[in-house]
């Protein structure tokens, strides 16, 4: 038996079934996976992705025959951000202890899927991780531009007002902070520390359709693909307005 990967799975709540969900597998190979056979390096980054721990906690690299992911590749892919396990989400949120970065346009799901994302964020902050969020400004012209190619008829401004409510009472904890962008956002980013979820947007779709990559940090990845997505988002953080948690309507210049 594979202990390490069953107390994994224990510890974070994560069933066989979850599991072969998320690795996009039969729940029999994660069977195997328990009774000892190694999976796939594929197989292997979405498993320590999800359960949050090092691959060689769950599979020493003596065990294995391929080389781990470098600093440059995805540590996990999803085919739509649907397919990331909620239990995921979560571990990251709870698990950060220096930054949280978000970058979207509405980011409905993020409080949706967890009516108590403030709450959690809030219990972060207290903890001395800073927090940023950067929505687009509903009254900009890239939310538009985006309402248009999306054919939602006017709706995504909408959608962006009723995501803010969510995070309102953040305003008042010291190391949080909300802003607004009016850009053009390819990706939806969402940083906890060293790991990273970055989202696609192919144009026309939106974004919960669309792949979404696991990066993880790792040494020398100055380069990296997580790097790069890091100084995209400061660059953007740099232009957008801070929030004051008004309402916000086609004449508000806070």
């Amino acid at each position: 038996m594979n202990e390490q990967l069953r107390s994994a799975m224990a510890r974070q709540g994560v069933s066989p079934d979850a599991l072969a969900a998320a690795c996009a597998v039969d729940p029999k190979t994660v069977g195997r996976w328990l009774a000892g056979r190694v999976p796939h390096a594929r197989h292997r980054w979405t498993t320590a992705g999800l359960l949050a721990v090092a691959e060689d906690t769950i599979w020493p690299s003596s065990q294995r025959s391929t080389p781990s992911a470098s600093p440059a590749e995805p540590a996990a892919c999803y085919p739509n951000r649907a397919s990331v396990p909620r239990e995921f989400w979560l571990s990251l949120l709870e698990g950060t202890e220096h930054q949280i970065d978000v970058l979207v346009y509405s980011g409905t799901f993020f409080a949706q899927t967890n009516p108590h994302v403030a709450r959690m964020l809030t219990a972060r902050a207290r903890a001395g991780v800073a927090i940023r969020l950067c929505f687009a400004d509903p009254a900009g012209s890239a939310v538009a531009q985006r309402d248009r190619e999306e054919e939602l008829d006017g709706t995504l401004a909408a959608k962006i007002r009723a995501s803010l409510t969510y995070y309102r009472a953040l305003l008042t904890e010291p190391g949080c902070e909300i802003r607004l962008h009016n850009a053009t956002v390819y990706a939806s980013l969402f940083r906890y520390d060293d790991d990273l979820l970055a989202n696609p947007h192919i144009w026309g779709q939106p974004a919960s359709a669309n792949p979404l990559l696991h990066l993880r940090r790792g040494p020398g990845a100055e380069l990296g693909w997580f790097e790069q997505y890091v100084t995209s988002f400061e660059a953007l953080w740099e232009t957008a307005r801070r929030w004051g948690g008004t309402t916000i309507d086609k004449t508000s210049k806070e």
